[in-house]
């Protein structure tokens, strides 16, 4: 049984580097916290979990409707999470939709795995320069509103590959929950209300962001207002009817255009060429084994396949089982091993289009357990860097600071023959760049590149180039159990935190014996890499500081961490959806 792993002899601890710098990653945080609304009073915990033949789970259950409406017309998980995204894009403007990216995993009833991409991409014109001004580099905050940030949307085109691929339903049909919802009008909640206010200037940037969510007085419409948006309506009709051409050429990209190159503030270069151009890709699934559980998810430009699966791997030879999801232990080498796999995932990671990106080597499970050798359950590693994977001994890349990120929204379906999609969406930070086109915000997705392209005489892989994708930390997770089967499909928000969200989660349902539902109520540890260890405030985790501290973490850090993710499981061939209780999320089954 995969309980039975007590008895491995305590590796001793080998001294590592550390390159990453400790005093960024408090403002980094407390700007995430500025613009994340901390769970609300209004929004109650839940405990129960959904059941049905096919099921949705989503951030926003008008979403998780949508989805569900496609599966009881006949439609698949593909057909479903199309609708769950345009459906998003009303509801959810400040985190994700048709002006942003994704990234799509999806398996068939055999097992077989497929991935696309759907990252943004950067405008021809963008050079490793880009984000400095006048010889100084922008900060985060600088950069976002205005077309400085601001990729080729990749959603359309995602939607449409996924669709001609596996989809069922007509494309007209994925549409409608989303048009009516535009066009009849939907109503702002709590969440919704409160980024408004955190987010005054990027969502009421321009005049159409104004007009859509605030009053005369520049204050946002309150909780329960019914907002239309006839504009975006008409974008997904006209979407609706000819197809992604409708948003890849004539007047949508136009717009785009205009907006980015004459906006307000940071205006750049973007051509209807290079919307034109947008390709929506295949790529290879990246995959390796927990346990007796085969763990799939996204490869380059995400960094979350390798993420998640470096961080369990790391973890196998220890019995969390046996020590618990209260053991200051258990939460301790999941850390550990966390900060190994985010310094890999810091140096390496980046769109394998542009750059030599070592994904084999991450995941090998020879350089895992060499790599992992150096977590010691009774005490720290003072400090980490970067390993050399196979793959990478010719590499020479710097280690850049952790990058800000913030936002999107992730979602899950399967279908009633077990067909099922695991599917996270972006526009980056709350209502993206600001800008508004057809009733959409654009994505300031480009500051997910590391915005200083050289340190210390090294170029940073994740560097701003012309036509290239920015690394994501968006960790859309398919688990398989011993048998084959599908076991968990699970995805998070939250920017660089998505990874280990997507770990706790998995480790809940396959350590602890959990239901996905309690197990996306976990406490969330975040080590990305550096000295501080994060962990969520107000949880439990924040009682076992001092142990965490005794063991060796000098810095023990409570955050109001930025957490959303959704999950669906099968048990005994029954599935029951799960939706994280921060969040206004739900699960829903046909």
């Amino acid at each position: 049984c995969h309980h039975c792993r007590s008895g491995r002899k305590r590796i001793a601890l080998a001294g590592m580097k550390l390159r990453l710098i400790a005093a960024f990653a408090a403002p980094l945080l407390a700007g995430a916290c500025a613009n994340t609304p901390a769970p609300l009073a209004s929004a109650p915990a839940r405990t129960e979990q959904a059941y049905g033949a096919g099921m949705v789970s989503a951030a926003d259950p008008r979403a998780a409707d949508a989805g569900v409406q496609m599966l009881r017309q006949g439609g698949n998980a593909t057909d479903a999470a199309i609708a769950v995204m345009l459906a998003l894009t009303v509801v959810e403007p400040q985190s994700s939709g048709i002006g942003g990216g994704g990234l799509y995993v999806e398996t068939s009833p055999d097992g077989q795995v497929m991935t696309i991409d759907g990252r943004e991409k950067a405008p021809a014109a963008a050079h490793p320069q880009w984000f400095f001004k006048d010889g100084k580099l922008l900060s985060y905050s600088e950069a976002v509103p205005g077309g400085t940030s601001v990729g080729v949307p990749g959603n359309i085109a995602l939607a449409a590959k996924a669709h001609k691929q596996h989809g069922k339903l007509p494309w007209a049909a994925l549409f409608q929950p989303a048009i009516r919802l535009a066009s009849d009008g939907f109503v702002i909640t709590p969440r919704l209300n409160g980024m408004l206010k955190g987010s005054a200037h990027v969502a009421g940037f321009t005049p159409d962001g104004q007009a859509l969510f605030y009053d005369a007085a520049g204050q946002p419409l309150p909780v329960g207002t019914t907002v239309r948006n006839p504009a975006l309506a008409a974008t997904l009709q006209a979407v609706a009817d000819q197809g992604p051409k409708a948003f890849y050429s004539g007047s949508n990209p136009r717009a785009i255009v205009a907006r980015v190159t004459t906006a307000p503030r940071n205006p750049e270069p973007m051509t209807e060429a290079d919307i034109a151009a947008y390709e929506a890709k295949d790529r290879a699934p990246v995959c390796g084994t927990y346990r007796q559980y085969r763990i799939c998810g996204m490869g380059p430009p995400s960094s979350g396949g390798t993420t998640v699966i470096a961080t369990l791997k790391m973890l196998e030879r220890f019995d969390l089982h046996e020590l618990g999801k209260d053991s200051p232990t258990a939460w301790h080498l999941i850390a550990e091993s966390m900060r190994l796999a985010y310094a890999d995932r810091a140096r390496y990671t980046a769109d394998a289009d542009f750059v030599p990106v070592p994904v084999a080597g991450l995941v090998d499970p020879g350089y895992l357990a060499a790599r992992g050798a150096a977590i010691d359950p009774v005490k720290t590693i003072p400090t980490v860097s970067a390993g050399t994977p196979p793959g990478a001994e010719k590499l020479s890349l710097a280690d850049p600071a952790l990058a800000e990120e913030y936002g999107t929204s992730h979602f899950v379906a399967i279908d009633r023959s077990g067909h099922a999609v695991s599917y996270t969406s972006t526009i980056e930070s709350p209502f993206g760049s600001g800008l508004v086109v057809g009733g959409y915000f654009l994505n300031n997705e480009l500051t997910d590149f590391d915005m200083n392209p050289e340190l210390d005489g090294k170029m940073v892989a994740n560097r701003v180039e012309g036509g290239k994708r920015p690394r994501s930390s968006m960790s859309p997770t398919l688990v398989f159990g011993p048998d084959g089967k599908l076991r968990l499909a699970v995805g998070a928000a939250g920017g660089a935190t998505i990874p280990a969200q997507v770990i706790r989660a998995i480790i809940g349902v396959l350590d602890w014996d959990m239901g996905a539902q309690d197990a996306l109520g976990l406490p969330v540890i975040f080590a990305p890499g550096i000295d501080v260890v994060f962990v969520e405030q107000g949880s439990s985790l924040e009682a076992l500081i001092p142990a965490l501290k005794a063991l060796g973490h000098d810095q023990v850090v409570p955050r109001g961490l930025p957490l959303k993710a959704n999950a669906i499981e099968v048990v005994d061939g029954e599935l029951r959806g799960a939706a994280d209780p921060r969040s206004e999320g739900r699960a829903l089954g046909e």
